[in-house]
Formats: structure tokens, sequence, C-alpha cells
């Protein structure tokens, strides 16, 4: 499996390539690549009102790319602050058995919290957040047990409460889906 990963806007180069080397140590027969050059944040889904970016309409931007990478799926990675409908922010969303996911950086750091920085604990947040988002590309569904990749999070505690890795079960659907 092939996963492109564009910087959509402002990105720390040293952050995407953290999170592509931790994607293909979680997810294995995977092979990740950062696309050169700079994907511009679209202005249409950009809401002033509320300072934030639509994750749909960010998405269907995204959803392009894999067609100029010939890559299996594509996951963009932005630091700016995104929602979905119905939702104050979202750390990511992706198109369930689809092509595309994008994550927020955004919210995942400590310093967002009022906390110290702490370029160790946003960078377990980010593969976190990038391994479940990649799931739901491949067909996972969100899990119920709050330690597993794909367990829903709503908050920052819950992203903390996770492990990079699958439960048992998902680890199952996982390599069904997969072969």
């Amino acid at each position: 499996m092939k996963v492109a990963i564009p910087q959509v806007g402002s990105v720390e180069r040293k952050d995407l390539k953290h999170i592509k080397e931790n994607i293909q140590k979680i997810l294995p027969n995977t092979k990740s690549i950062i696309i050169e050059g700079v994907m511009m944040l679209p202005q249409g889904a950009y809401t002033s009102l509320r300072k934030q970016y639509n994750s749909s309409l960010l998405l269907n931007t995204i959803r392009e790319y894999p067609k100029k990478t010939r890559a299996d799926m594509i996951l963009g990675i932005t630091a700016a602050d995104l929602y979905a409908s119905q939702l104050n922010f979202v750390f990511g969303e992706a198109e369930l058995a689809g092509k595309a996911a994008v994550i927020s950086l955004r919210r995942l750091k400590p310093e967002v919290y009022n906390e110290p920085k702490n370029q160790t604990l946003f960078l377990e947040r980010a593969v976190k957040e990038a391994v479940h988002e990649i799931g739901h590309v491949i067909g996972l569904p969100h899990c119920s047990d709050p330690s597993c990749v794909m367990s829903f999070s709503n908050d920052i505690g819950a992203v903390d409460e996770k492990k990079r890795q699958f439960c048992t079960k998902c680890s199952g659907r996982l390599s069904v889906l997969i072969l």
C-alpha cells in the first residue's frame, strides 16, 4: 500500500518526516512518500466567522492528489484548525473505504491547552491521528476500545488515552481489508 503525504499549508518538514516513518512502522507493507512542494489551503474551505477550515471541503481538494502520485491513498497534513459539520473542531477526517484523509496538527500541540511545549507528546499525538485516519480510508470504523488507535477522539484526553496500534479486533479486520 502506498500513502502519499502532501504538506497542506505551513507544516514543519521534520514533523512530516516523523509521521511518514512511523506510518511505515505501524502499518507493515506500507510505503509512505512525502509529496514535494506545498499544497495551498483552499480559500473556499475557510470560514472567517470560525477562523477555521471546513475539513470536508479540504478533503475534496486533497482527493485529487492520488491521481497525480499513483498512490493508493493520500493523507494531507496541515497546521490549520479544522472543523466539520456540527462539530467545534476535528483532529482529522477521512473517507471511509475511500482514497483521502486529512489531519490537523493544530490542536495536537500541548501549548494549545496551556501546557508546556512537548515535541515528543505532539509527535505521538500526530502519529496516532495519522494512523487513525488511514485506518478509516482502509475501511475500519471507530472502535469501542478506548486504547485502540481507531477509537473516536472528541478531545485531547481521548487522543492521549489511545495507543498508536490497533486492538486485536481491529488488527484482524485490517488484515482482511488490506489483502
